[in-house]
């Protein structure tokens, strides 16, 4: 809750200042990129990015190793928070729930290391602790009170950090993330993330909108997750490759022009998470600028790949509603802006992820449309196929490779450099 209250802040300190300075943001962006390139790069080099990718590659390493806290530690998510508050306060298209993951495996992983190490201070018997379950119960936890959907907490523990690991099922995951749900509850009452003004009423002839929806979020969400892996070095000519490679800070700051640049021709709403945009889109409104789905996209891509912490979660899902705009505006009368919207939410998620489960769910309670169940799992999955065809490997569990290779290398190099090792 403290994350949210924090990102929150950024996001109302972004409006006043990009409302003051306006063309200022040609200057502002691309600084404020580089400087917070710089101070990752200096400070928390594992906070970059989403940060469940980090959260899955350290349930893959040793338990209580150095490489496991490397990747998931109480400093890192300390980082991890300012950043990405900073991020949001220049109006970097990033969003708050793929950072509420790490932290939260943070948080968990350190009370397990404290108990461990105060019961067997005070010589009781000890106690054994398995840091993928506490990691995995803090991440969903987290990503639960981040949305305010505590079903889709244990879906997204099953599908996504399950996927491969023994954590299916278990019962301090269901404690942690019904724990993180009665809590976000009890402190903000039963409201759902996006607030919306009239039931959807979804008839027969709406299901060509999951077709339509399915396919094109399907493609473009899977060259969004593609671009993703890829980074700048894949999207640059062979060439410029090791020069962009050695110069992550110039990089950075060309990343906060073109979002600047992005930010200017659309009036600003691809500035932030875009739940405002989204939120009005699903009321049937328009989001302020015909551009907004696919200029969303590529601002997404912009503060990846410039390597700034903060995650794709929000930006996914109003890059989704976006596209269900360019579509309704494709296809007028054909289906209620506002459901194509939702069912192209749905879909863009699950595409961007391939974690269809997880977005049909976190949809569904996020905008309490239960009645639409059948039809948001069929965008979702129809979606995730077309996807895979053009990023075969699940986005998440991708990255996470590369997390874990950079982790056994920083841990292999302090280990030579280490005065035992040495001597």
């Amino acid at each position: 809750m403290f994350f949210a209250s924090v990102a929150e802040k950024a996001l109302d300190v972004n409006l006043v200042v990009m409302h003051r300075i306006g063309w200022g943001g040609l200057v502002l962006m691309p600084l404020g990129f580089a400087a917070l390139r710089w101070l990752t790069i200096r400070h928390a080099a594992q906070a970059r990015g989403s940060g469940i990718p980090q959260v899955i590659a350290a349930m893959d390493m040793p338990s209580r190793s150095d490489q496991q806290r490397l990747l998931v530690s109480l400093p890192q998510a300390i980082w991890k928070i300012i950043l990405t508050a900073g991020g949001l306060v220049i109006g970097a298209s990033i969003g708050r729930e793929g950072p509420s993951v790490q932290v939260g495996a943070a948080v968990m992983l350190a009370w397990g290391a404290w108990w461990h190490d105060k019961t067997r201070a005070k010589r009781r018997v000890r106690i054994g602790f398995r840091t993928d379950a506490l990691m995995a119960a803090g991440a969903a936890g987290g990503l639960a009170a981040a949305f305010n959907t505590p079903l889709a907490g244990v879906v997204f523990a099953i599908e996504e950090l399950g996927r491969g690991s023994v954590v299916r099922f278990d019962r301090l995951v269901m404690s942690g993330v019904l724990t993180a749900g009665f809590l976000t509850l009890a402190l903000i009452g039963n409201n759902p993330y996006f607030h919306i003004e009239q039931n959807f009423l979804a008839l027969t002839s709406d299901w060509s909108g999951v077709l339509l929806a399915g396919a094109v979020n399907g493609v473009l969400g899977g060259l969004f997750a593609s671009l993703l892996l890829r980074g700048a070095p894949g999207m640059v000519p062979y060439g410029w490759r090791q020069h962009i490679q050695q110069h992550p800070i110039v990089l950075a700051a060309l990343c906060g022009l073109l979002a600047a640049l992005l930010g200017l021709v659309t009036h600003g709403s691809t500035y932030g998470t875009g739940y405002p945009q989204a939120s009005s889109l699903l009321n049937g409104h328009e989001s302020g600028t015909p551009w907004f789905g696919i200029a969303k996209l590529a601002s997404t891509v912009l503060a990846y790949v410039a390597g700034l912490p903060g995650g794709i979660f929000t930006p996914s899902l109003a890059v989704g509603a976006g596209i269900g705009e360019h579509l309704s505006a494709l296809f007028p009368g054909h289906i209620a802006p506002g459901l194509l919207a939702l069912l192209s939410m749905a879909g863009f998620l699950a595409a961007a992820t391939q974690a269809p489960i997880t977005a049909t769910v976190i949809t569904m309670e996020m905008t309490r449309s239960h009645d639409l169940t059948l039809m948001l799992l069929a965008v979702t999955l129809l979606a995730s196929f077309v996807s895979r065809q053009f990023c075969p490997r699940p986005f998440y569990h991708s990255a996470s490779r590369n997390f874990r290779r950079e982790a056994v290398a920083v841990a292999r190099d302090r280990q030579r450099a280490s005065p035992e090792t040495r001597a």
